[in-house]
């Protein structure tokens, strides 16, 4: 299904914790397919692999608003804490 989505030309997959279910194959599959895709793909999951692989925008949100950067989950994550020890 995922895949049929993606070669429908939609401009935004909207996908709610997509590595749940799936075997490590099935995973690596689509890891593969959205690393490729060319159009947005919007995501929230626990799977740290995948989010580190897929996203290069992190939108978090917090009490006061949105923090939104575009960068990878792990330079993120390095950020956040360096701020929060300062």
């Amino acid at each position: 299904m995922i895949a049929r989505m993606m070669l429908s030309g939609a401009n935004v997959l909207v996908l709610d914790q997509p590595t749940n279910h799936l075997d490590l194959e099935s995973i690596t599959a689509l890891n593969n397919g959205l690393r490729d895709y060319k159009s947005n793909v919007l995501f929230t999951s626990h799977d740290y692999e995948f989010v580190q692989t897929i996203a290069n925008r992190i939108i978090e949100i917090i009490p006061d608003g949105l923090i939104d950067k575009k960068t990878t989950y792990e330079e993120y994550v390095e950020s956040s804490l360096l701020n929060k020890s300062i």
